[in-house]
């Protein structure tokens, strides 16, 4: 199993970035994919969900509403669009196979005010 991110960056408040989640090594379209996120000197917070066929997506409160997350089972791959970004929104973001132990390796997302 691997799952890689990209297409973290700086972006300035109110801007948007979109991540990507490439998956590799097991059957993508039959699992819930999620998305997570650290803060520096914060824990790991939950950030959304995608279930397997993309239908019934959830977010937490924090982020509903401005981040959207989409997958492509076709080429197993699961997106995190992010629009009215907040410096709070600073964190290294990952990717993670539902209730499993399948992470990424995280990509950086800076927010400057």
């Amino acid at each position: 199993v691997q799952l890689v991110e990209s297409g973290g960056g700086v972006v300035q408040s109110g801007g948007s970035l979109r991540l990507s989640c490439a998956a590799s090594g097991f059957t993508f379209n039959i699992y819930t994919m999620t998305w997570w996120r650290q803060a520096p000197g914060k824990e790991l917070e939950f950030v959304g969900d995608i279930s397997s066929d993309g239908s019934m997506p959830d977010y937490s409160d924090t982020v509903k509403g401005r981040f959207t997350i989409s997958r492509d089972n076709a080429k197993n791959m699961v997106y995190l669009q992010m629009d009215n970004l907040k410096p709070e929104d600073t964190a290294v973001y990952y990717c993670r196979r539902s209730n499993s132990n399948y992470w990424g390796q995280g990509t950086q997302v800076t927010v400057s005010s």
